[in-house]
């Protein structure tokens, strides 16, 4: 870019400059974090299958006959884990050739996680034992992945880097849009060649191609983020826009409560500590029973005693409409609490239903179905669940993995394009920056961005802390330049 014309710029030339020197900065900076969110993305969503592979023998077996009694199937789980360990979850086998998944509370793994022991339907015989992750229960492989595309390994700070990328990638390809508007040309010309020419051609084909998912996949991803996702979730609720839940409450009829459908990536963890004394007895079939033993049993052992009714329960779900074949259970986590069946099928059709069951007389007390959910409510589940690359199967992962790679070039060929330009001894005249760019601004332009810049700041913090950034480094090289031009007319002057 050339500084040598002193021609007063128009305010559409201003606008476009900042935008430019906006655009270059998050290509500059922001970018190498966008690259590699994409890229690990792109690897999680291209290891559902190889994950299957490697765990075959724990996922799958050879069906022989009936299965056995899902109680029983516990009661199996239960004696090769322990028995004072806690049972978290239940998954029963999905079809006849899968394992059934009994999770036990480890305080030794980390949020989200829990303890797996894969149980054969048939046999009885324990065919695996391990940690799994969140609702999408993935297993060590793609725990790790994924804890790399979220946080790169190190916990919360680590989630910095994803929030980051996610805060600016919608600006970027936006700002790259009004751009290539704005410089197009408005009739047809002779094509260019070179190498500078080629990668902004690649460079601008692949934004324009990718534009949609860009803001897609900034927008989900922001709504997993650590500082904008707790704003995001603020809004939801303050709009009612959140995800109903079953309520579980004996004592009351209250209308279902919200829950956020990815709390699990938001580093809280949903697996219950040790049940207390008052907890003991929830869901368990006490006729029969000498409530003088029972009193001096564990709470461990109470909740999870081998007689406790999953098979009941199940069959009370299934007969109120949770058709799913992958649901989990979940015992009551107080005495004045319910059971719990949800539908944790998230492919296409979509079935999260769920259903709690009264311990005492299996009657269905609440349900939440998801072809009554709030729009917005579905269009989160929907939005979560694509860019998990889960909601359409094999057609989702390819496009996303499509999608990544596209990203991961367009970031490489404008690296291209700043190396190709970039201009061998710096400019003798201060170059434009963006707080010149503004001030040449119309009052009433300078108050628009400026709110606007105010808000997102506030919404989005990283973003706005480094827009602080990018404003100081502007401000130091015009600094720089300024004191070189001074230097350059004295020597002139001389």
């Amino acid at each position: 870019m050339s500084y040598t014309s002193h021609a007063a710029p128009t305010a559409k030339n201003t606008i476009f400059t900042l935008i430019r020197r906006l655009h270059f900065y998050i290509g500059l900076f922001i970018a190498p974090f966008i690259f590699v969110a994409a890229l690990t993305g792109t690897l999680y969503v291209l290891t559902p299958q190889i994950e299957g592979f490697i765990y075959k023998d724990v996922l799958t077996t050879e069906p022989q006959g009936n299965a056995q009694p899902l109680s029983q199937q516990i009661v199996a789980a239960r004696h090769y884990a322990g028995e004072d360990t806690l049972i978290y979850a239940v998954r029963p086998a999905p079809s006849a050739t899968d394992t059934t998944r009994v999770q036990f509370v480890d305080n030794k793994l980390g949020a989200s996680e829990s303890r797996s022991v894969f149980v054969d339907p048939y046999t009885l015989k324990i065919k695996g034992d391990l940690p799994v992750y969140g609702t999408s229960g993935i297993l060590p492989l793609r725990t790790w992945l994924d804890g790399l595309h979220r946080e790169l390994l190190l916990g919360d700070l680590g989630r910095n880097y994803s929030e980051l990328a996610a805060s600016w990638l919608w600006v970027a390809a936006l700002g790259g849009v009004i751009l290539w508007l704005g410089t197009r040309p408005r009739r047809k010309v002779k094509s260019q060649k070179g190498r500078f020419a080629a990668a902004r051609h690649w460079h601008i084909t692949l934004g324009l191609v990718l534009f949609v998912g860009l803001v897609f996949f900034s927008a989900t991803g922001l709504t997993w983020s650590q500082w904008a996702g707790n704003n995001i979730d603020k809004m939801r609720a303050e709009f009612n826009w959140m995800t109903p839940q079953v309520n579980t409450n004996l004592q009351s009829q209250n209308a279902p409560v919200a829950i956020d459908p990815h709390a699990e990536h938001h580093g809280a963890a949903p697996i219950p500590a040790p049940a207390k004394q008052q907890d003991s007895m929830d869901g368990m079939d006490m006729s029969g029973m000498d409530m003088s033993t029972a009193s001096t049993q564990t709470p461990a052992k109470r909740q999870n005693r081998a007689d406790a009714d999953w098979n009941t329960v199940l069959q009370a779900a299934r007969a109120a409409g949770i058709t799913a074949s992958k649901v989990e259970l979940r015992q009551p986590k107080a005495a004045d609490k319910a059971w719990t069946v949800t539908e944790v099928d998230r492919g296409w059709p979509t079935q999260v239903d769920a259903v709690s069951v009264d311990p005492n007389t299996f009657a269905i007390i609440d349900h939440v179905w998801f072809a009554k959910f709030p729009l917005l409510a579905k269009l989160t589940r929907w939005g979560i669940d694509a860019h998990m690359g889960i909601l359409f199967g094999l057609a989702n992962q390819l496009i996303l993995a499509a999608f990544g790679l596209g990203l991961c070039v367009m970031i490489v060929l404008g690296y291209r394009i700043w190396w190709i330009r970039r201009p061998a001894v710096a400019a003798i005249h201060p170059a434009q920056t963006l707080l010149s760019c503004w001030q040449a601004l119309s009052i009433g332009w300078r108050g628009i961005t400026l709110l606007i810049a105010v808000v997102l700041g506030y919404c989005l913090p990283l973003m706005g802390i480094s827009l602080l950034i990018f404003v100081a480094i502007d401000i130091v090289r015009w600094m720089r330049n300024h004191h070189r031009v001074s230097a350059h007319q004295q020597a002139q002057d001389c």
